[in-house]
């Protein structure tokens, strides 16, 4: 019967051992960094294979995706590969700001896929499209500048309240890319089904969207509840180095898997020739 409590504790006591080990930290920050710089260079090349395929073309927003993709990988791989230095930064804000701003980066990278399709799908409905990108930059800019303002109230005051608020509004940010993917995938998705002409390439594209729309839907939603939960629990937080296990599972699940499949899937180039009526994003 004494040894029962001994056994029972044991789970706790090895995932303990494990977050405060140096070497699981350092194991574990440095396979991110690998990873990240790995997804990063694939984006970066996909990027380079584009631009010599379609030299004519200025920046479409295929080509902005995977250079956001680049560039948002290649931040989290830096981030990681100095992560002893990363987290423990004085003051704490600059800390937040690193792991943050990829983040909303990411979000912009994304959601420039909602943006093309909700493009795709007011044009199949003779509606307007004038205003989708204005919204657009218009709602990214308005997210980073209170972002920002929260980054700057936390510099001249470090407040658990605002930092908490802070964490919320990511949360928001991430359900609105959920909802945004759901919306107008989901559109577009019912569209393509209706779509009389049965061919290869309305297969292919109805397999595209449907994919991408579920890896993007889960991911920005796992972000919003770990975020949340963060919020509410000091042992759920993301921002402190001995927690090394749990970004592995949060970064692997929200950003280097979904990265990952989305530009696996969308790796066909465009074609050599093509017409007055390309659009980027195949």
């Amino acid at each position: 019967m004494t040894r029962i409590p001994v056994e029972l504790g044991l789970p706790s006591k090895w995932w303990d051992e494990i977050n405060e080990s140096v070497q699981w930290q350092d194991g574990i920050f440095y396979s991110l960094s690998a990873a990240f710089a790995l997804v990063s260079t694939v984006a970066l090349i996909q990027l380079i294979r584009i631009q010599l395929r379609v030299p004519e073309y200025g920046w479409t927003t295929q080509k902005v995706f995977h250079l956001m993709n680049f560039v948002v990988n290649g931040v989290r791989a830096v981030v990681f590969g100095f992560h002893k230095e990363v987290f423990l930064f004085h003051p704490k804000v600059l800390t937040l700001v690193l792991l943050d701003l990829p983040g909303l980066l990411f979000f912009s990278a994304y959601t420039l896929l909602v943006l093309f399709w909700a493009e795709i799908y007011h044009q199949a409905r003779s509606l307007p499209t004038d205003r989708l990108r204005t919204s657009y930059i218009s709602v990214n800019g308005a997210i980073y500048f209170i972002q920002a303002c929260i980054w700057v109230y936390l510099w001249m005051n470090n407040n658990s309240t605002v930092e908490f608020i802070g964490k919320i509004f990511i949360a928001v940010v991430s359900f609105l890319a959920a909802l945004g993917f759901l919306l107008y995938g989901g559109r577009l998705f019912s569209m393509l089904r209706r779509f009389p002409i049965e061919s290869k390439g309305r297969r292919k594209k109805l397999h595209e969207v449907g994919s991408v729309t579920a890896i993007c839907f889960t991911c920005f939603l796992i972000r919003c509840f770990v975020v949340v939960l963060s919020a509410f629990d000091a042992d759920a937080s993301l921002d402190v180095l001995d927690h090394p296990v749990l970004n592995l599972i949060y970064y692997m699940l929200v950003e280097i898997l979904p990265s990952a499949l989305v530009l696996y899937i969308l790796r066909k180039l465009p074609p050599k020739r093509v017409s007055a009526q390309y659009h980027p994003i195949h």
